[in-house]
């Protein structure tokens, strides 16, 4: 029973007991070898092989239909939303359509984000039409040959559930017809259908995936497994940026099914025959560290360095409307707060883990990433290899947050592969994903407004440009942050986008904005993370509109929809939240915060309901009214929205990593808080109906959870509290 693979017993108590709802292979489960994917306009069945239509689709003589999806899914649903676009198209049932992850090829590149990326919430907006119009093309060609085979016109037939028709009575099947299609499709727009004729997207269906994540078949990247295969893991130094000074592996190397100890950039890999052999090696080891430059580097020295650059540097104008310095310089009244946002760990559930198989054709890369290109190049570059002879298979992702952006713990897998002549796995430990994260970076934030003349009074027009009596007439906003952007992606010249997208996107209507940026790093890598600048921007935007709400003794509701009377879409959300949480009818004892978020191309508006009693807060509730355009799986749509919900509350009240003399306090879950499920307040989700484009909806939810909470608290206890997380901040039990 000690053998009894953990997958196994799932699918023997299947098998036992019951049977999956939908027939599907996930790209991990197709057997080793099998081939990815073509990239090509469509061209006939190789061999007597499946006809590739387009770089989305093949049909095979079987009847079979694999849909290639171009993004990595890590939880948010892409390989159930992507492949019901172009399903609708095909006029094909979701459940006869396989998925296969899409290798790396120049038809998967995202425009959006410049590369075959997964990120910035934009999957579904990127496919939208795309994939739609595959399949369109697809069901074009299909006619086309079917026409050709019945000897009629191809206006008289059409496509029903797979197969090809027409009036007199002819049919034929897509995989009796495919190999003719790929030979007729053609890049001319197709006709796409009208919404009123859409049987799948808008329908809450089932997510693909799930049947294998519960029987035990799907496969993430820590679950590979290939014949040899090998174990390896990384000790790196404890101060991050450190290196190897000296090591001494002479009693680690003795140890039963060690194979190798070498040094690297990132530290020391020790490679087992398992993984357990591998970590009792690891500890073995004698290694002294150059600490570098972080030897002292702790958080009040991140904090001072971030004030300082804010004190002594004006920044980049990252835009600007009106005069903003000049209608602040002749205000009558004019606020200012300082916000301030910690480093964040992305902890995703399942560490980061890398197979790689160097052999006679190059690599054969086995990992979770959302950067297929990039994983490929980092693998080539450390082998020395063209970047061609480094194949990317995806598998599923434990949880991305925008870590698997980044590449880290892939030279170090490609190296051990090469220097034992076998594939190796090599895995962080949740101590080491959790010391040697690539940080949500820190960042301060400086507000400035002008409220008119007569604010508060509830009458009389200002001299503050002539705005009315009450309105902000100016606001400036001036953000200090490291750049991701500039450590990944360089160069950047100018302002890092990244850092003021959200800011940049300010909805209210005052006449003279100026937003600036000042870059300043803080020594150790930072990196994306789930709603990269929306959360820090958010969190000090909509606490800071309820500071000047309460200055101009106004409404906190009223007062932004004041301000919104040009962005119905923005007041919508806005008010329907409101409305669903009882705004200015709490039960006794409660208190409602509101925020408002624009991002993604999705509007959000989210009120928090909590209470404090003897130094306690507790979250009873949140409700997140969403207009994130047409939603092509409302259950999808959902739970993201849950999940976002959940991943900002977390965030708001404990998520802060605490550096010491260089080193990441926080191991592990124990001290690095995630809300348990008793801690989950009731979610209110309501998503509303709309005909506009889609949204983005990974991230939105994210960034308006720490502002509701935080306007809640204010008016509960009266005290503004301006840095996160929350709890701690506000010496609060939770």
């Amino acid at each position: 029973m000690s053998e009894l693979d953990r997958r196994e017993f799932l699918k023997g108590a299947v098998g036992a007991g019951g049977a999956l709802l939908i027939a599907l292979t996930l790209p991990a489960c197709a057997k080793r070898g099998a081939g990815g994917a073509g990239a090509g306009a469509g061209g006939a069945a190789a061999s007597g092989g499946p006809a590739t239509l387009n770089a989305w689709l093949r049909i095979a003589a079987d009847d079979s239909i694999t849909v290639i999806v171009d993004r990595s899914e890590m939880g948010q649903g892409v390989y159930t939303a992507l492949p019901m676009l172009l399903a609708e198209e095909l006029e094909v049932p979701l459940e006869r359509v396989r998925i296969e992850a899409a290798p790396v090829g120049a038809a998967y590149v995202n425009p959006g984000n410049g590369g075959q990326i997964t990120g910035t919430s934009n999957s579904v907006q990127d496919a939208w039409e795309k994939l739609r119009m595959a399949g369109a093309r697809a069901r074009r060609a299909l006619i086309a040959a079917a026409a050709q085979r019945f000897g009629v016109d191809p206006a008289t037939c059409r496509a029903v559930d797979g197969r090809v028709v027409d009036g007199a009575g002819h049919s034929a099947s897509y995989g009796e017809l495919a190999a003719l299609a790929a030979t007729l499709v053609t890049d001319q727009p197709a006709a796409l259908k009208a919404p009123a004729d859409w049987k799948l997207i808008g329908k809450g269906l089932a997510r693909t995936d799930t049947p294998a994540k519960v029987d035990g078949s799907a496969e993430f990247g820590i679950d590979v497994k290939l014949p040899g295969m090998l174990h390896a893991t990384l000790l790196q130094s404890p101060v991050l940026g450190g290196a190897v000074g000296s090591l001494d592996a002479a009693a680690a190397e003795k140890l039963p099914g060690v194979r190798k100890v070498f040094a690297v950039d990132g530290g020391v890999v020790i490679v087992a025959e398992h993984f357990w052999q591998a970590l009792a090696a690891r500890s073995a080891l004698k290694v002294t560290w150059k600490p570098g430059a972080n030897a002292h580097l702790d958080d009040a020295a991140i904090r001072a360095l971030l004030a300082s650059a804010a004190a002594k540097d004006a920044g980049m104008e990252a835009h600007a409307s009106g005069d903003a310095p000049a209608a602040l310089k002749r205000a009558a009244r004019v606020l200012r707060a300082s916000y301030e946002v910690p480093l964040l760990a992305h902890a995703t559930m399942e560490p980061m883990n890398c197979t790689a198989d160097v052999n006679a054709q190059g690599c054969d890369l086995y990992v979770g990433t959302q950067v297929q290109q990039v994983s490929q190049e980092t693998a080539a570059k450390a082998l020395g290899i063209p970047a061609a002879q480094v194949r990317v298979h995806t598998t599923l992702l434990g949880g991305g947050f925008g870590r698997r952006l980044d590449v880290d713990f892939i030279p170090a897998a490609v190296l051990a592969s090469k220097a034992v002549g076998a594939p190796v796995k090599l895995i962080w430990t949740r101590e080491d994903d959790m010391t040697h994260d690539t940080y949500r970076p820190p960042a301060r934030l400086e507000l400035a407004a002008a409220l008119a003349a007569g604010a508060g009074a509830g009458a009389g027009a200002g001299a503050g440009g002539g705005a009315a009596a009450g309105a902000v007439d100016a606001w400036s906003l001036h953000i200090v942050s490291p750049s991701v952007t500039a450590r990944m992606f360089p160069p950047v010249k100018g302002v890092d986008d990244s850092v003021v997208e959200y800011a940049i996107n300010f909805p209210y209507a005052v006449p003279n904005t100026r937003l600036t940026y000042t870059r300043q790093e803080i020594g150790i890598d930072c990196g994306y993370m789930r709603s990269v600048s929306h959360a820090q921007n958010c969190f000090a935007i909509e606490c800071f509109m309820d500071e000047l709400a309460a200055a101009a003794k106004r409404d906190p509701l009223e007062f932004r929809l004041s301000l919104l009377a040009a962005k119905p879409r923005h007041a919508r959300v806005l008010k329907e939240a409101a409305e669903r949480a009882g705004w200015g009818h709490a039960p006794p004892g409660h208190h409602l915060g509101i925020a408002l978020l624009q991002g993604y191309d999705t509007h959000i508006g989210q009120v928090a309901e909590i209470s404090v009693e003897h130094g306690r807060l507790t979250v009873h509730k949140l409700t997140c009214v969403v207009d994130c355009g047409t939603r092509v799986n409302p259950r999808i749509v959902e739970s993201q929205i849950e999940g976002g919900l959940v991943f900002g509350l977390s965030a708001a009240l404990w998520g802060d990593i605490n550096v010491k003399n260089g080193e990441v306090r926080q191991h592990n879950f124990d001290a690095y808080r995630v809300a348990r499920i008793h801690e989950v307040p009731v979610l209110d989700v309501h998503i509303l109906e709309s005909t506009e484009a889609p949204g983005g909806i990974g991230e939105a939810a994210v960034p308006a959870v720490a502002p509701a909470i935080a306007n809640a608290l204010a008016a509960a206890t009266g005290r503004r509290i301006r840095r996160l997380p929350l709890a701690a901040v506000g010496g609060l039990s939770v």
